[in-house]
């Protein structure tokens, strides 16, 4: 097959790109948003900023027009005891730059309630519907934030780092066959005293 055909155009992304996003856009963000974002050291490529949760929909919009027109994903975190104990993360791409930005926004235990960036980008609509479920993270001005993963009467939210690890059953009364619920019974030619191996099934070598 003859090569006479356009070339694909070069490859732009990398770190060529993590440069102009740290030299250029990061520097623009906090001239705009001097009360609300700071810079964050990142032992990763991706740069990343705090955004405070007043700020933070401002700052979407100006990510937005700036070139951000992707979101890739939104995430909770619980750094249980610490305060504030919840953040949400938001990783932004903006192609065909290939810039991506990550954006940190801590939460006080008191008060979870963040702005939600669904208008900006409806991939925010599953994404904060989940840590909501997750987290109990609430998104102001979202326009379902119902459970997604769990049963819609479901109490509580099992990412939480105090949540209970066996759930509503940790609530529940112990009954002695629990104890050995998971273990296999054991066979003929066991020595003495021995206990079938947890997971293990009746039979198996």
């Amino acid at each position: 097959m003859s090569g006479g055909g356009a070339s694909a155009a070069p490859f732009t992304g990398g770190a060529a790109a993590t440069d102009a996003v740290r030299a250029k856009v990061v520097p623009e963000l906090l001239a705009a948003f001097s009360d609300g974002v700071t810079e964050l050291d990142t032992p990763f490529d991706i740069p990343q900023v705090q955004v405070a949760p007043g700020r933070l929909a401002a700052v979407a919009r100006w990510l937005k027009e700036r070139g951000f027109n992707v979101l890739v994903d939104v995430g909770g975190v619980d750094y249980l005891p610490r305060t504030p104990r919840f953040e949400v993360v938001y990783h932004l791409l903006a192609l065909p730059q290939l810039w991506r930005l990550r954006l940190r926004v801590p939460v006080e235990e008191a008060s979870p309630v963040v702005p939600t960036v669904s208008d900006l980008w409806p991939s925010a609509t599953h994404a904060e519907r989940e840590v909501w479920d997750l987290f109990g993270i609430r998104f102001e001005g979202h326009p379902e934030l119902t459970r997604i993963l769990m049963p819609s009467d479901w109490e509580g939210h099992p990412l939480r780092k105090d949540y209970p690890l066996q759930g509503p059953r940790a609530g529940f009364p112990a009954h002695p066959a629990d104890r050995n619920r998971y273990r296999a019974p054991k066979l003929p030619g066991d020595p003495p005293g021995a206990k079938g191996a947890a997971g293990a099934t009746k039979g198996g070598n």
